[in-house]
């Protein structure tokens, strides 16, 4: 696989793909202002940065390429799409999901900017919205993103990876995302895996007059509770995933606190997570 770069891990305009033509893997995402103003934007925008949670994902996936090969997958709070991209290099099919047309638009252009990318490995990208906050799949036929009935019966019928990076910065979301995993994999007819990642964020807080994690905190007790919580159908197990290459050259080396045989570990990022569901009929 080609090598990708990343000159400003936050800024999809500088994500090249190491060619002759150097051609832009993604479409800007911020058209207004310098690229160092994109390290911060508002709550309501977060999805159209590429955070490092989505970098450490997409490690994962290419270092493991075996295990996601010809899979059909679905990304939660997919923003940018680049995680699902990535996936689409080695997966069968990808749902790449999130809700706002503004986003899914961003997101559609920067799979078809990349479509050939993926073609050469076989895979595709369908852009979908799916809202955690509701208990259906949309499917109103003047929504360009809804679900068709084949699209519902595909997904329902041949995933069998759920991934999701960075989301887990608000607790009511992070409750809407644990919702969304069980309703969608009570569903799935075969056995499914969740890949989770995300980085831990220290922030000073006036409660505890302190420095803490509180939406990582919040996430661990959200995972410990999907472990621990069964419906006769489903049991979860998690585990933390360690030490892996780093495929992605971006702004990573002031993180890093440990080096074994050429692996990078850092302590400020949170390892991906992955959720083995066993089904139960």
């Amino acid at each position: 696989m080609e090598v990708i770069s990343f000159t400003k891990d936050t800024v999809l305009s500088d994500v090249h793909i190491h060619t002759q033509q150097k051609r832009h893997l993604m479409v800007r995402l911020n058209r207004v202002g310098q690229p160092e103003h994109t390290m911060a934007t508002p709550l309501e925008d977060v999805g159209k940065q590429i955070w490092r949670g989505a970098f450490i994902l997409a490690d994962y996936i290419l270092s493991q390429q075996d295990l996601f090969r010809g899979c059909t997958a679905l990304e939660l709070g997919a923003g940018t799409g680049f995680t699902s991209i990535i996936m689409a290099t080695v997966a069968k099919t990808v749902y790449c999901t999130d809700v706002g047309d503004d986003l899914l638009e961003m997101c559609e252009r920067n799979v078809a900017l990349n479509r050939s990318f993926m073609e050469q490995a076989g895979g595709q990208i369908k852009v979908k919205e799916l809202d955690w906050l509701k208990n259906q799949l949309g499917t109103d036929p003047e929504n360009p993103y809804s679900w068709t009935e084949d699209d519902i019966s595909h997904f329902y019928d041949e995933t069998t990876v759920i991934f999701a990076a960075d989301v887990f910065y608000d607790d009511d979301l992070t409750d809407a995302l644990f919702k969304t995993l069980s309703r969608v994999t009570q569903s799935l007819r075969s056995n499914c895996i969740i890949y989770l990642s995300m980085e831990r964020r220290y922030n000073f807080t006036l409660r505890y007059m302190d420095i803490t994690c509180d939406a990582y905190n919040h996430f661990r007790n959200c995972l410990n509770n999907f472990e621990t919580t069964s419906n006769g159908k489903q049991r979860w197990s998690a585990q933390e995933i360690k030490l892996f290459p780093q495929f992605f050259i971006y702004e990573r080396e002031h993180l890093v606190s440990d080096y074994h045989d050429g692996v990078m570990e850092s302590n400020a990022f949170q390892n991906p997570f992955f959720l083995q569901g066993f089904i139960y009929r």
